[in-house]
């Protein structure tokens, strides 16, 4: 049985997580229009610079610091921030943004990630159309950016004082 072509990508977007130097969490991404890979992306610190795995310690996990808190605290560039630095503009328009996760200690799939508020700023500005997320080898989501638009998580409701 022939492999479905986004089973075919999320593949690809895996074997990309494992190039990943963040002891947390190895996320692996790749930008896909009209059926030719346009960039990839894994998380890692900025060119030039000391990678947690070669460090061996991660200052968030050293300050317990939850997911999603304190980014300004990662050595690292996610994988959807590298995956759009290394693609022209004009070929993420209309394009689809297939991600992995995987787990560094244990090399399993970790189910139900999705990108962090800043990487959705910077696919919606991208112009990507669709995020595809693996949560297992077979199973996938596939979320319209025009959601993310459209339910726009940055506003907050008026705190009542």
């Amino acid at each position: 049985m022939r492999t479905s072509k986004e089973n075919y990508y999320l593949d690809i977007a895996c074997t990309v997580a494992e190039r990943g130097t963040c002891l947390r969490k190895q996320y692996g991404a790749i930008i896909v229009k009209n059926d030719t890979i346009v960039s990839t992306g894994y998380v890692g610190a900025p060119r030039g610079r000391a990678n947690c795995s070669d460090m061996n310690y991660c200052l968030r996990d050293q300050m317990k610091i939850p997911r999603g808190e304190r980014y300004e605290l990662c050595r690292s560039v996610h994988a959807e921030a590298n995956a759009i630095i290394a693609a022209p503009r004009e070929q993420m328009l209309g394009s689809t943004l297939y991600m992995a996760c995987i787990d560094p200690a244990t090399g399993e799939l970790i189910a139900g990630t999705s990108s962090c508020a800043m990487c959705k700023r910077l696919i919606i500005n991208a112009g990507i159309e669709r995020v595809i997320i693996r949560d297992t080898p077979e199973d996938y989501r596939v979320v319209r950016v025009s959601e993310w638009i459209e339910r726009d998580d940055s506003i907050q409701p008026e705190m009542g004082y």
